[in-house]
């Protein structure tokens, strides 16, 4: 990784933009706590930012909460209960959750830096034990646009010791005595899931996972999650069908932290063993950059279908690479989408819809090159990684300078 690489995509000003701003944070020591290091949007961002910050000058280092099984249970629980769920709230659960923080704490010395980033609710509570020296902020990522009263209130207690909460849009801000501050999430041109790519090695990385390039292919990229709706994806596919000979990719991963997807995995491959046209489905579980650099590249059409979504990072991917997009109108997407400019929205239940626009697209080469040529640049002006760097700048500057 090297920022001048940046310079061709982005251009030189904005490059030079992040070279300048970071020399008034050079020497400062950041770190970030995060609870996986692989599968979703936040593993994903953060394995690219935090060399760009080192190259820089910023000393960013990078923690991953330690949990027992039992434990990530249980926070999925929370994150569920965030995005509107309910929740037995017990004091067993509350306790597990303290616990584990206390624990990691021990090992985990953060006392020396001058900035620290919690991500989501699962180290939230690590601010208790430490004697508190320099600011700490919390990036929330998931979607708390309707959060379970209970959930809230009892995260709140911690929300309140930080000094800043950071979220994806205006509407996950809440009522709360701190700043709060909104930074989109970005994708990174130049990783192995966005760099550009030549046709022969897509061709050649299709084949070897048994994809089918012979009809046009409708993908989903995402983890195998409930609110991300595979199965809905499945009832799509299934209308698209019955109208256009054409394949539904449904390529997905399990992250450490998400002890549910290997059930939602299992309920997707009963699903497409009973459906018609389980020939013309291929699930493939694997995690894989390129693979999914190649899929979304060799698509017609890219499906978001998500029940919630804090903003769904494989939009900016699909569209970025041209590729247009029908989703879900929640969340961060209709920030990513455009309706009608590079893909379409619907409502996330709304099969019928889905599938009709999936169609359109399918139809209609003039407008698939149109939505694609319009998705890139919407992408390339407002979501990589670049835009990124010089959002979190603003945050530093307002705590560290």
């Amino acid at each position: 990784m090297n920022l001048h690489n940046y310079r061709k995509i982005v251009g030189s000003e904005v490059v030079d933009n992040i070279y300048e701003r970071a020399s008034k944070l050079s020497g400062k020591r950041i770190v970030t706590v995060s609870s996986t290091y692989q599968g979703g949007g936040v593993a994903e961002m953060l394995n690219r930012l935090m060399p760009l910050y080192n190259e820089v000058g910023i000393k960013a280092g990078w923690r991953i909460l330690h949990g027992s099984p039992d434990y990530f249970t249980v926070t999925k629980k929370f994150h569920n209960a965030l995005q509107g769920e309910r929740i037995n709230l017990s004091e067993r659960k509350k306790e597990m959750h303290y616990e584990t923080n206390r624990r990691f704490s021990v090992i985990t010395h953060i006392e020396d830096h001058d900035l620290v980033i919690v991500h989501d609710p699962q180290p939230l509570p690590l601010i208790d034990f430490y004697e508190k020296k320099q600011p700490w902020i919390w990036r929330c990522h998931v979607d708390l646009s309707r959060p379970n009263r209970d959930m809230w209130n009892y995260l709140k207690t911690y929300i309140e010791k930080y000094d800043r909460f950071v979220v994806s849009r205006e509407e996950y801000k809440k009522d709360l005595k701190i700043p709060q501050s909104i930074i989109y999430p970005a994708i990174d041109p130049l990783s192995n899931k966005n760099r550009e790519l030549p046709e022969r090695e897509v061709r050649k990385y299709l084949s070897k996972y048994g994809i089918d390039q012979n009809k046009p292919i409708i993908s989903q990229i995402s983890r195998f999650d409930k609110w991300k709706d595979p199965l809905g994806v499945v009832q799509v596919f299934e209308k698209v069908r019955e109208k256009k000979d054409c394949t539904l990719v449904l390529l997905g991963s399990l992250a450490s932290d998400d002890p549910e997807g290997s059930g939602i995995h299992a309920k997707v491959m009963e699903r497409v063993a009973k459906s018609k046209y389980k020939s013309d489905v291929k699930i493939v579980l694997v995690e894989n950059d390129t693979l999914a650099n190649c899929l979304q590249r060799a698509s017609s059409v890219v499906i978001q279908k998500s029940l919630k979504e804090g903003f769904g990072l494989t939009v900016s991917e699909a569209l970025y690479k041209g590729t247009p997009v029908v989703a879900s109108k929640i969340g961060g997407i209709p920030l990513q989408v455009i309706n009608g400019k590079n893909g379409f929205l619907n409502h996330p239940l709304d099969t019928i819809g889905f599938s009709k626009n999936v169609i359109r697209i399918m139809e209609d080469d003039l407008l698939r090159k149109e939505m694609g040529a319009n998705g890139k640049e919407h992408i390339t002006n407002n979501f990589l990684i670049t835009r990124l760097m010089l959002d979190w700048f603003d945050i530093f500057e307002r705590h560290l300078c």
